[in-house]
């Protein structure tokens, strides 16, 4: 919050004193109710779908081929008919190409596709991309194996739905369009709330109008983006106008629409406070205007919010109902205080006439903003967020505790401004200006200029008859007395430390913004906890134990045929123990100079991983902390030397994990 309100005249009382303190107070407060609530955690809720099963898992090695495969999601996706690919080893569609099916059962959200029959051996290929219900697009790969697995052709995608060249462009135009809204709404409320004589500012006329185009023009990129955005990523397809036609009928589609809509009910809200509200002169006519725009322009703001709520995070999880609204106060929120922070800066470099009032009435909002903006940020992030590992142990909390830092170094900065404002107050000169330049209007200032000016003789032999050079002296005159005003201004040191400061708190403010774009963006801390956990269940092992194998052999040597136990404990990822027995063809323990074993995952090309066990007694061999990295179907290699030139080698599979 800007704390740039001066309070012109005698110095602050004891309790404007205390003030500061207060907030900071509350502001801690508040802060520890964030904490408090995340430790507290609550039910699921959802944003970014996430897989959390498929069947046959990924990994797994089926006897024989399934006639359809299945996948489960953690919330609710859209899906196209080409969503969900299945490829044989050789990268040739094993899947009947049909949409997927809908198998969704309560909760739980699952879709299946069928498979071509009489598929060969070998390792497949699964791929599969989606629109999560919060707009964004998720995908995935994983394989499995028929019989054993095999060399594939298939190489599994790296790169993430929505990124590329068009995820960056669609990223871009995401975050001007926050700034857009910010700088429309934030500067129309500036000018209504706080200094309504900036209605006849070109600055401050320039910087809304720029926010409404910046807006504008972004809403219309994500609209032509939102096609290959959620699908083939290929800037090209921004002008298909069959894929046009399809985001058109999506939530997302849909709530951009309502935007540009709105945006053209915006554009006749700006010409009013630009056109007749800043003429206006009557008292009595002027303030029915500025109820009429409030109430207007407050509707057109929620409306414009309310496009985001609707397709974002805020509409899907847990009280959807509850938390439209709260991100819509959010964001109107961030608007007053960020779009009025950045119009009072733009009047404090641009305009010499804002006066004391209008700062002092921008104070008390941003304070109430920051009020708004911490209450609705603990039950977001409680939605989104939940537990302290959620919080320091995903990229999303993360990204939160920094912009909680980034809100926390903006405070700060603005208390420095309120450094600055008491020393414009005990300064006494500027005050006086400031009280001036509030009393008299920009058009009677130019009035008095005018007629004043026309009375000088024209020293280059113009009369006072000639009303064309009269004119002309008339606007040199206030534009020499405007330039002399703003330079008094600007040499005062307190007046520039104050905008110095706002200065700063604007570019934290930028950088806030930039994070927060981020944030929408980004896969929520309990979504991904919640996914996590349901991959870990899905693919523990239904009871841990050890496994056991016999391994016959045949060295071709003499005394060389016999069999190898093995057991392999408790058979999951992690350290296991290995025990050998190595018996002859009598049943007995027998003594070999030396065996080996290796382990290999060959449907992730992870080996062969090399263990030499020792002997511990004749016939029976030990090794302690074998590492198996991930579960699997492991291809397990015995050597067996019986002599120094007879040895044989033999292998059998085995399910780990």
């Amino acid at each position: 919050m800007t704390a740039t309100a001066p309070h012109f005249g005698p110095p602050p009382s004891a309790p404007a004193i205390r003030r500061p303190l207060a907030a900071a107070a509350l502001l801690a407060a508040l802060v520890g109710m964030v904490f408090g609530l995340l430790l507290g955690g609550a039910g699921p809720a959802s944003a970014h779908a996430a897989l959390t099963g498929s069947d046959p898992q990924d990994g797994a090695v089926v006897a024989t081929a399934p006639k359809e495969v299945t996948l489960t999601f953690s919330e609710q996706v859209a899906l196209g008919d080409d969503s969900i690919r299945i490829l044989d080893p050789d990268g040739k569609r094993a899947d009947t190409g049909a949409a997927p099916r809908d198998l969704q059962s309560g909760s739980t959200v699952k879709y299946g596709v069928s498979l071509h029959t009489g598929l060969p051996d070998g390792t497949y290929t699964v791929a599969w991309q989606a629109v999560s219900a919060d707009s964004h697009p998720v995908s995935g790969a994983f394989t499995f194996s028929v019989g054993a697995p095999s060399k594939t052709a298939v190489a599994l995608p790296t790169d993430q739905a929505g990124g590329g060249l068009v995820g960056a462009l669609y990223g871009i135009a995401r975050y001007a369009a926050y700034a857009g809204f910010i700088l429309l709404a934030g500067g129309s409320a500036f000018v209504l709330a706080c200094w309504q004589r900036g209605a006849g500012a070109r600055p401050l006329q320039r910087l809304v109008v720029r926010g409404w185009m910046t807006l504008t023009v972004a809403t219309l990129a994500m609209l032509l983006l939102r096609n290959p955005y959620t699908g083939s990523g290929k800037l090209a397809d921004a002008f298909d106008l069959d894929g046009l036609k399809a985001v058109l009928d999506t939530k997302p589609g849909a709530a951009l629409v309502s935007r540009l809509l709105l945006l053209g009910a915006s554009a006749l809200f700006i010409a009013v406070l630009f056109g007749a509200y800043a003429k206006r002169e009557d008292e009595r006519e002027k303030k029915d205007l500025t109820f009429g725009l409030a109430i207007g322009g407050t509707v057109i703001a929620a409306g414009i919010a309310g496009t985001w709520a609707l397709a974002e995070h805020a509409s899907t999880g847990i009280q959807p109902g509850i938390a439209m609204p709260v991100d819509v106060l959010h964001l109107l929120a961030v608007a007053a205080w960020l779009g009025g922070l950045t119009a009072l800066l733009v009047a404090l470099y641009r305009t010499p006439d804002i006066g004391a009032t209008a700062v002092r009435r921008f104070s008390g909002i941003a304070f109430g903003s920051v009020i708004v903006l911490a209450a609705t940020g603990i039950y977001q992030s409680w939605r989104q967020v939940g537990t302290w590992s959620a919080l320091t142990g995903t990229g999303y909390g993360q990204l939160l505790l920094v912009k909680v830092g980034l809100v926390a170094v903006l405070i700060g900065v603005a208390w420095f401004s309120r450094r600055w404002t008491a020393r414009l107050v005990t300064g006494g000169g500027g005050a006086a200006t400031e009280t001036r330049d509030e009393e008299t209007s920009p058009a009677e200032t130019s009035s008095t200029e005018a007629s004043g000016s026309a009375e000088v003789p024209d020293t280059s032999g113009a009369t006072a008859e000639d009303p064309a050079r009269a004119a002309q002296l008339a606007r040199q005159q206030a534009a020499v007395a405007t330039a002399e005003k703003k330079r008094i201004l600007d040499a005062d040191p307190d007046r520039s430390g104050l905008r110095r400061s706002v200065l700063a708190e604007v570019g934290v403010a930028v950088a806030l913004l930039a994070v927060t774009t981020v944030l929408t963006s980004t896969e929520p801390a309990r979504t991904e906890e919640e996914a996590a956990r349901a991959s870990t269940a899905a693919s523990a092992p239904a009871a841990a134990g050890p496994v056991e194998m016999k391994l016959p052999f045949d060295t071709g040597g003499e005394n060389g045929r016999g069999t190898v136990r093995m057991e392999i404990t408790p058979a999951s990822t992690g350290a296991n123990e290995l025990h050998l027995w190595v018996d002859g063809s009598d049943g007995k323990p027998m003594d070999v100079p030396e065996v080996k074993v290796a382990f290999t995952l060959e449907s992730k090309d992870i080996g062969p991983l090399p263990v030499v066990p020792a002997r511990l007694t004749e016939g029976h061999w030990t090794a302690d902390g074998v590492q198996i990295p991930m579960a699997g179907n492991w291809k397990v290699a015995v050597t067996v030397r019986t002599s120094d030139i007879d040895q044989t080698t033999i292998d059998k599979n085995m399910k780990i994990g």
